[in-house]
């Protein structure tokens, strides 16, 4: 059902608009994609099958409709897992009235047409693939059906009104003429494209809202979809590269006479990364790898530690930060209140850990190159490699493959720069650069570590009149778009800290931008996945502080997020918030706003004091995510993100040693395993706001709603991440009935 589509096959068959019917939304002539220069190698599997008459494909931004009755809708979002494939094509299927089943799907290539307009970068991240792309590709399907349909009505001399689409056939109401849209493309390419075609009422939708089996499904299960690291070349040789344990470190010499004598090795030269070993294929590629004999020149990094930078975090936190967020008189209530609090939230650094690890194949020539990769940012890919190789961006031509995952961390070009190095040393030749999972592990860009430094207090009346919060932390935003990071505040380390929802009359959020030497970069949900646990954790304690119900407090200060107090509510509801567990069991309650979108969870765990070990049973989320698309994605996102994020709460952590990660796989960076798994049952609250977010927001609850309900069943409080059998050994137990 889906292939790449090489940028001269779009240009190509745009060329022919006169054999076919091309529908696009926003995207006026003059931005029409251009050519690469002439001898861009095509991909396999990008040329689609000419219709049987011969006749070219007629694309324009979103939709392609044939001669022969196909219809194509180009993806300008990747597919790493979360859905799109089959939620874009329902948004064009819905208007245009054809079965997406028979719908085929190709990536788009890199051209301003693509371009998200919520960050206005052709990338995918954010959780934006249908917050934008809901209302354009609903009116390009609707755009095309008018088309066609106006094309039928002027082919059988009768009114439009009296003529309506179905599955892919116009139909004269009153004679029973029909004819399928392939008879109708060259007929409708005559007409002028709607310029805002009005969309069904919802309650008209017969796919939107509706439950609908993924399109990808069957080919991932059967082993047919091409990710990233699964790309074949004619004459294709595999490069791996011996990177610098410690971060900024260089080579300082190498002997590669022993690697030089593994059968299959082609070359070894250096590159900025490391040493670059190019071979016949992965294993010779490995042995020689490992052969290598380097001298590193390991930089200033070389004594970094995670508790040297824990200690000047701690350091940092004990003066006035950049002041994110202020309301009241923080110094002052906290004087007046009846009862204090302070505590101090860590949150360590965390690798993306997908399952597919980095790849990118590429063939340089001289006046150009092609490029296939999993990418989450083509855009930034392609001038990523451009720069490398001195060409201008548009002669890099990128076919964006299927991801095994993302999770924000292949929207990052270091591995397509370092693989445009290497393919710029064997031009002519196409070079695949795979990192191993070591490579994965130890060279990320990881999650920041945050300290976080909380005062809060209550009045007589037992509820919160202060709260304040500092934050300290690397900044992401300073590497990849430092133009954001103004006051010495990136936003981004504090969304969900600095738009705290809870009414508490006096706050104070500020900032501390750390240095640490360690990169950092966008991890599922971002700031948002630090925030919600400190948050989270610390509203707990203003609610023990109180000795009001977790549920209840927070019910109470949501008055002004009503959307939040939902979610809240529901999942409260479904768990049974309130009802006796059984001994030794725990409930824990956590709402967080992310990316447009409204989750609450709760969380029913059980703790062995003895060992110290942690049992989710059950997780309860509610969802508002505005307006939906497939419920069957939205489930399965939440569970996802619910996941990913008990990994992180309860397994994983990155930890620095001598300038050194010393998690290397899975035996060292634990992932949840099938026995740990939890129930989890998923409310959607139906909603006709605009869309929001799915493929994070499911994640930031997850790790509050489990240490809350840990201090349910102990009356343990959990500070810090990933939770530590030591922590819990022997905890006195002191259940709280949630």
């Amino acid at each position: 059902m889906s292939q790449v589509i090489g940028r001269r096959l779009f240009l190509k068959a745009a060329a022919g608009a006169g054999a076919g019917l091309m529908i696009g939304c926003h995207v006026p002539a003059s931005e029409t994609p251009e050519a690469p220069k002439k001898g861009a190698d095509p991909s396999i599997k990008t040329e689609p099958k000419a219709p049987p008459k011969g006749d070219p494909l007629a694309p324009n931004a979103w939709v392609r409709i044939g001669p022969d009755g196909a219809v194509t809708v180009i993806l300008d979002k990747c597919e790493m897992g979360q859905g799109v494939e089959t939620a874009l094509v329902m948004l064009v299927a819905e208007e245009l009235e054809v079965d997406p089943r028979g719908v085929n799907t190709s990536f788009a290539p890199v051209d301003p047409a693509y371009i998200n307009p919520i960050f206005r970068l052709q990338a995918t991240g954010g959780s934006t693939s249908i917050m934008g792309s809901w209302e354009p590709l609903q009116k390009a399907g609707a755009a095309a059906r008018m088309m066609l349909i106006g094309a039928a009505a002027r082919t059988w001399k009768v009114d439009e009104s009296a003529c309506r689409a179905e599955n892919g056939e116009v139909i004269h109401a009153a004679t029973g003429n029909r004819l399928g849209y392939g008879a109708l493309v060259a007929e409708a390419a005559k007409s002028e494209i709607p310029k805002d075609p009005p969309l069904k009422k919802a309650a008209d939708r017969r796919l939107i809202g509706k439950r609908f089996p993924r399109r990808d499904a069957a080919d991932k299960a059967a082993g047919r979809t091409v990710f990233g690291i699964d790309m074949k070349r004619p004459d294709m040789l595999i490069a791996m590269i011996a990177r610098c344990p410690v971060f900024g470190g260089k080579v300082a010499k190498f002997d590669a006479g022993k690697s030089s004598a593994v059968k299959g090795v082609k070359k070894i030269f250096t590159i900025d990364a490391g040493v670059a070993v190019v071979a016949t294929g992965f294993w010779p590629a490995k042995k020689a790898i490992e052969l290598l004999d380097i001298t590193w020149d390991e930089g200033k990094n070389a004594g970094n530690s995670s508790e040297k930078i824990a200690a000047e975090a701690a350091n940092l936190a004990k003066k006035s930060g950049s002041v994110a967020k202020k309301a009241g008189d923080v110094e002052k209530a906290l004087r007046a209140a009846t009862k204090k609090i302070e505590a101090v939230y860590e949150v360590p650094f965390q690798a993306h850990a997908a399952m597919e690890p980095l790849a990118c194949t590429i063939l340089a020539r001289d006046d150009g190159a092609t490029m296939w990769v999993h990418t989450q940012f083509p855009e930034g890919a392609q001038k990523a490699a451009a720069g490398v190789l001195g060409l201008p961006p548009k002669a890099v031509e990128v076919n964006t493959l299927f991801l095994g995952g993302g999770f924000g961390r292949k929207f990052e070009a270091d591995f397509v720069a370092e693989a445009a190095q290497i393919a710029k040393e064997m031009r002519g030749t196409p070079i695949k650069l795979i990192w191993s999972r070591e490579d994965d592990m130890r060279h990320d860009f990881y999650r920041p570590a945050t300290y976080n430094v909380f005062r809060g207090g209550v009045g007589k009346d037992n509820m919160p009149v202060a709260w304040a919060h500092r934050v300290v932390g690397p900044s992401i935003m300073s590497r990849v778009f430092p133009q954001y990071v103004r006051g010495g505040l990136d936003h981004s380390s504090l969304e969900g800290a600095e738009d705290l929802p809870y009414a508490v009359p006096n706050l104070l959020v500020d900032y501390h931008l750390q240095q640490t030497g360690i990169p950092v970069g966008f991890w599922r949900s971002v700031g948002h996945s630090q925030n919600a646990f400190v948050t989270e954790g610390f509203i707990d304690e203003l609610a023990a502080l109180g000795k009001q119900d977790p549920f209840e407090l927070r019910r109470t200060l949501l008055a002004g997020s009503p959307r939040l107090k939902a979610v809240l509510e529901l999942a409260a509801e479904k768990a049974g918030w309130g009802k006796p567990l059984p001994a030794g069991m725990g409930r824990g309650i956590a709402a967080h706003i992310s990316f447009g979108s409204f989750v609450a969870e709760v969380a029913e765990v059980s703790v062995d004091t003895a060992s110290g070990r942690v049992k989710v049973h059950r997780v309860v989320c509610a969802v508002d995510c505005g307006s939906i698309v497939n419920p069957d994605t939205i489930e399965a996102q939440m569970e996802g993100g619910i996941v990913y994020g008990l990994t992180a709460t309860l397994k994983s952590s990155i930890s620095i040693e001598n300038g050194r990660v010393k998690q290397a796989n899975f035996h060292n960076f634990k992932l949840l395993e099938m026995d740990e798994m939890p129930a989890v049952e998923v409310h959607i609250m139906p909603s006709t706001e605009a869309p929001g977010g799915v493929g994070e927001p499911g994640t930031p609850p997850i790790a509050p709603a489990v240490v809350n309900a840990i201090f349910a069943a102990t009356g343990k409080r959990i500070r810090r991440l990933p939770v530590r059998p030591e922590d819990l050994k022997d905890a006195s137990k002191n259940p709280k009935k949630t």
